[in-house]
């Protein structure tokens, strides 16, 4: 099954919207797909680095696999999940579009912030900083 990056965002928000994602059920959710990057986990595994019970970890997953971002295996008694790489491909290839132009930006930048730095240390200084007398000498 093909997902594109405009059903896959699409899900995404209809899901969270549904689910009543907060900030913090987003980040743990996040950190969770994190996680799995690195190899399947069961969750109790999953569940270990946050202060969560199992069935909040895995309401986590049940949205994760609904919008097709984890798949599961099952092991006799045990279920594994693991992130599915084909789903996530479209929004990996979606963001290194972006990437390219903010990458371009901040060159920029950079370029910029050099030729300032340059300028004011290629230019000769004729501050001279005020002395309190000086605001007291202004004052009358």
């Amino acid at each position: 099954m093909e997902i594109s990056y405009c059903s896959a965002v699409d899900r995404l928000g209809e899901v969270l919207s549904a689910e009543s994602y907060t900030l913090g059920m987003y980040q743990r959710a996040e950190a969770i797909l994190a996680r799995l990057a690195r190899g399947e986990a069961t969750v109790t595994e999953l569940a270990a680095p946050f202060d969560v019970s199992l069935p909040a970890v895995s309401k986590h997953l049940r949205v994760l696999k609904d919008v097709g971002l984890v798949s599961v295996r099952r092991d006799g008694r045990n279920m594994f999940y693991r992130t599915n790489a084909e789903a996530i491909r479209p929004l990996h290839e979606w963001t290194r579009t972006f990437e390219r132009f903010w990458q371009h930006q901040l060159n920029k930048i950079k370029e910029l912030a050099e030729r300032k730095t340059n300028e004011k240390t290629d230019s000769p200084t004729n501050f001279k900083p005020r002395s309190k007398n000086d605001l007291d000498r202004d004052k009358n």
